[in-house]
């Protein structure tokens, strides 16, 4: 908006030194750049209060190309204003952590993504790049994209949170990797979600990367979900960012 304020006064700005070379403006003060600009201003604008008014025809060519400034101006602002407000934010929320511990006996690289829009992101797929640095069998060292299978990369709807998984098995990109070779080998975890609005029906996407810094050996997303006295589960989400330690063991010594 401050970018479309600023270009109106700039065309009226030149309009106004255009009238005043012509001198064709009736009830302008004579040499009055102050008078010439807000006529510019009332004719770019369609106002027209009759008290100024063009009398040469070189003051009426230069209202006429006004004129059409002036509407492909209010066309162009339309168009921006209503691409802006017409595209949902997909407002999706991620972990500030990644985290790494067993899962069922294997090491696994968990994140976390929630929804923080009131209606449901239906139809979600998720996928997880990691990019390293690594060398070739040429001594070529260059930055590699690979795919992380997760154990469940699409959901129905999101309408809260979500946990993914990344088995570290032996078919994993990340077999034998140790803290140390996240740091060496500069890797990023990028996160990408792509989904459904249900309410507008159109698509959203959102993504978001893990530096190796931000990956929490031997720990786990704490969780949100607790069973009150009553029997009914109570979902916090003030525990959305937490990562609670998890207890080293012999095939995954971490935390240190």
């Amino acid at each position: 908006m401050l970018g479309l304020s600023a270009l109106f006064l700039l065309l009226n700005l030149l309009f106004a030194f255009g009238y005043l070379s012509v001198a064709g403006v009736a009830g302008a003060r004579p040499g009055s750049l102050a008078d010439h600009f807000f006529f510019s201003v009332q004719t770019m604008g369609t106002i027209g209060y009759g008290v100024m008014h063009p009398l040469s025809a070189a003051a009426e060519a230069l209202v006429t190309a006004e004129v059409i400034v002036g509407v492909s101006l209010v066309a162009l602002a339309s168009g921006i204003l209503f691409a802006k407000f017409s595209v949902p934010r997909a407002r999706m929320q991620f972990a500030e952590w990644a985290t790494l511990a067993p899962f069922d006996g294997v090491p696994t690289l968990m994140f976390r993504l929630g929804n923080e829009r009131a209606s449901q992101i239906i139809e979600a797929t998720v996928r997880v790049v990691m990019v390293r640095t690594e060398r070739t069998a040429e001594g070529v060292t260059y930055y590699r994209l690979r795919d992380l299978k997760l154990e469940r990369d699409h959901s129905p709807a999101i309408s809260r949170s979500w946990n993914l998984l990344h088995r570290i098995d032996d078919s994993s990109p990340l077999h034998g990797a140790t803290p140390e070779t996240f740091a060496r080998d500069q890797v990023e975890l990028m996160v990408t979600v792509v989904g459904i609005d249900e309410t507008s029906a159109q698509s959203l996407h959102a993504r978001h990367t893990y530096l190796d810094e931000q990956v929490r050996w031997g720990a786990r997303h704490a969780d949100m979900v607790s069973e009150l006295p009553d029997g009914s589960l109570q979902l916090d989400m003030r525990e959305f960012h937490r990562v609670v330690p998890t207890a080293p063991t012999s095939t995954f010594p971490y935390p240190r």
